[in-house]
Parts: C-alpha cells; structure tokens; sequence
C-alpha cells in the first residue's frame, strides 16, 4: 500500500510506495527496490520508477533521448545483464522539473522478463492502490442485444465492479449463442484478473471481432469470473431487468 506522499506536475502524479519491486531479464535481477515511486504517466495506471541505486543490471548510454512535457527530456540506456541486453529499455530524466523522478530509473514494463510485487508476480502495468475490484453474484435479468438479435440472456450474471469502469456483466457460457461465436487469437493481461481470451460475434452477415472475453484461469482474487463471458457494454446493447442502458464512454469504446 502506498503511503499518501504525493506530488502533481501537470497531469502526472507521482507516490511513494512501500511494496518491495523486482524486474528480472534473462533469469537474473535487473532492479530490487523497497521504495520504488509510482508515477501516473497516463490517468488508467501507474508505472514504477525505481531508485538508480537499487538497479543491479548495467545501463549502457544509447545517446538517444526522448523531451516529455511534463516529465523533461529522458536519457535512454540499453539494460544489459551476463545473458542479455534490452535495447533502450531504461530512461532517466536528470534533469526533469519532477524533482523525485531525477534518481529514479524507468524501465520498460514489457522488455523484463518478469516483475515480482513483494513475491507474487504482476502483469501488464504495476497494481494501482486506488484501483478496487469487487465481484458479487446477482440475479438481475441481463440480456445482451447485438443489431437488434438477443446474443445473451441470462437470470446469473455475475458482475464485476472495477474502479474507473463501468460495470461488466459476467454470464456462464449456457446463456450464450454459441453458435454466433468464434475464437480469437487475441489476450490481453490485467494485473487484477490474469489473461483474458477472446471471441468473435457474427449476426447478420456482419463480424465484431474480440467482443466477448473470457477468463479461463482468472488470478486468485477474481475466481468468481473463471470460465464466464463479457461483452463489451461499449459496444452492444445491453438490457438490464428490461431496461435499455446507455453505452458507456471509456477507452474501449
């Protein structure tokens, strides 16, 4: 949990947080650090900035640098360790007018092999602390309408309340039309729930692709989702205990 330090400058916020934050690349520790900072680059999540001293891998200078508006111009290093070398992986802003951010090291997310929360693995983007998940049973009446033909129906959602999005309605495979889906090669990865896979809907001659996801083996937080399907509320029309709601506006709309 982080502590309630915080700066702004511009649209970034940056936390101290007191979890202890490893990267590795190649099986061996690139960064192990028990006060890394939070820094809200973008408003969805933060990304983590660790203390140069606690980085164990070397930086090597690219010579390459990146101007931020808020954050001031980066320097980018290659990450390297005995068995690897993550080109242009790390930035640090020497001379940013964040005054915490000119010690700190920013290592890109998907250049480590993994990142360790305390002893627990994270994915996608650092846990945020003001972002909550809580997963209830219902038995509202949920019916899901796709160019006017009802692709769902179901009396057992299980619906899903995640903060900063709208909430998203879970239903057993049964109460799917089945036979207006198809796979999809395409996962994504959340930090709170795992890996998600997807399908495709085809009515009336028209394909949506990746509008309903499913997560298979959910992480132990999010069992109560494991094996049911979502449609994107951005994206159909969704009805609940008969009334039509209104779409959503998000980043997936």
């Amino acid at each position: 949990m982080a502590v309630a330090e915080t700066s702004e400058r511009g649209r970034v916020r940056v936390e101290q947080s007191h979890k202890r934050v490893r990267a590795y690349l190649a099986g061996e520790v690139v960064a192990d650090s028990t006060r890394p900072l939070l820094v809200w680059e973008v408003p969805y999540y933060p990304a983590y900035y660790l203390p140069a001293a606690d980085l164990r891998a070397a930086l090597v200078p690219t010579g390459a640098t990146e101007h931020s508006p808020s954050r001031g111009d980066a320097e980018l290093y290659d990450v390297k360790v005995s068995g690897k070398t993550a080109q242009a992986a790390a930035r640090r802003y020497p001379s940013s007018p964040i005054d915490q951010l000119r010690d700190a090291v920013r290592l890109d997310w998907n250049a480590m092999d993994e990142w360790l929360e305390e002893d627990e693995p994270v994915y996608t983007h650092p846990r945020d602390p003001y972002t909550r998940v809580d997963i209830l049973t219902s038995s509202r009446h949920v019916r899901v309408e796709v160019d006017c033909v009802t692709v769902a129906e179901s009396h057992r959602p299980t619906i899903l309340f995640e903060t900063g999005l709208p909430p998203r309605h879970y239903l057993p495979l049964s109460d799917l039309r089945l036979d207006l889906l198809s796979p999809s090669a395409t996962e994504t990865h959340c930090p709170y729930k795992g890996t998600a896979t997807y399908r495709s809907l085809e009515v009336g001659g028209r394909r949506y692709e990746d509008l309903v996801w499913i997560y298979r083996a959910p992480l132990p937080e999010s069992q109560k989702i494991a094996g049911l399907a979502c449609f994107y509320n951005e994206k159909v029309d969704l009805y609940i205990d008969g009334e039509l709601e209104a779409r959503p506006r998000t980043k997936f709309s």
